[in-house]
């Protein structure tokens, strides 16, 4: 009898625990169709390649087109990915494989401590710094005409932002590696950089891409610190100089302030769902390289 009543309670413990790791999945699906109904109205009265591909915004007069937002998010967080990327490996390499271990305890902390900073101070920080060092020094430099609010001051503020997080996870990939591998490595004859390059490097390939999409993932839906120096002007960007308005802007801008315009709710819960589905689609790709090094691999 005990040991039927045993069963029975592992069944449902089992039960639970399968149900419990399918909540995520839902989460997911109940969150997007949400923001889809709330933007049906608007998707009734547009068609949605028009809203998606056009440039035109202008909600007093009805027209939504979201294709200078899409931009805007694509710039800024692409500027950000090609700056941060390199930095953060570099520096994890460093402080995994050739910082002295005082100099590796005092570090990180302090990537803790500017990962867990509020993003309004990085936007202060970028308007400050940021901002004067784009419109007066590499614009300049450039041959063109820029305040300095642009899609370039938006990417190095999130590069900033993201360099510690990307710098964090890759670090716990390195700690994992074992150092026995390493040894072997040197013991065969290869210098350290050739260890990092071939041993290290390749036995945290999938840890390393995992860390970049967790750093373009916070990166596409950032808000405060872009808001505050990309300029957010209603434009398709053409160069890096150019301000933008990336779809976190929009809706953290306008959200509450003009619901009083038709439609301008449900366009606003469309720019969600549209974020929604880049932050979706970036992940999608990164785990299909990400099976495909696997695949590789073994």
């Amino acid at each position: 009898m005990a040991s039927s009543w045993r069963i029975k309670k592992e069944l449902l413990a089992h039960k639970l625990v399968s149900l419990a790791s399918t909540l995520p999945a839902w989460l997911i699906v109940i969150m997007f169709f949400g923001l889809l109904l709330k933007a049906r109205p608007l998707l009734l009265s547009q068609s949605l390649g028009h809203l998606l591909f056009s440039s035109q915004w202008s909600p007093f007069k009805g027209e939504f087109g979201f294709w200078p937002f899409i931009m805007g998010t694509i710039w800024v967080t692409m500027i950000a990915l090609v700056v941060a990327a390199p930095l953060s490996l570099l520096v994890a390499i460093f402080l995994s494989e050739y910082a002295k271990p005082k100099i590796r305890e005092m570090a990180r902390p302090m990537i803790d401590l500017l990962a867990g900073l509020p993003s309004v101070i990085y936007g202060v920080w970028g308007i400050l710094i940021i901002v004067p060092l784009v419109g007066r020094f590499l614009a300049h430099l450039c041959g063109v005409s820029s305040s300095g609010y642009s899609v370039l001051a938006g990417g190095l503020v999130l590069a900033v932002m993201i360099l510690p997080t990307i710098t964090h996870v890759i670090l716990e990939v390195f700690r994992v590696i074992p150092q026995a591998v390493r040894e072997a490595s040197l013991s065969l004859g290869a210098t350290r950089w050739e260890t990092v390059k071939l041993v290290v490097l390749r036995e945290g390939a999938p840890g390393i891409l995992a860390a970049f999409v967790l750093g373009v993932s916070r990166a596409l839906g950032e808000t405060m610190a872009v808001l505050m120096v990309v300029g957010n002007v209603v434009r398709v960007p053409r160069s890096f100089f150019d301000g933008g308005y990336p779809l976190p802007a929009l809706i953290a801008n306008n959200y509450g302030e003009m619901m009083s315009v038709p439609l301008y709710d449900s366009a606003l819960m469309l720019a969600a769902a549209i974020l929604f589905i880049l932050v979706i689609i970036f992940n999608f790709l990164a785990r299909l390289v990400l099976w495909r090094i696997e695949r590789r691999r073994t």
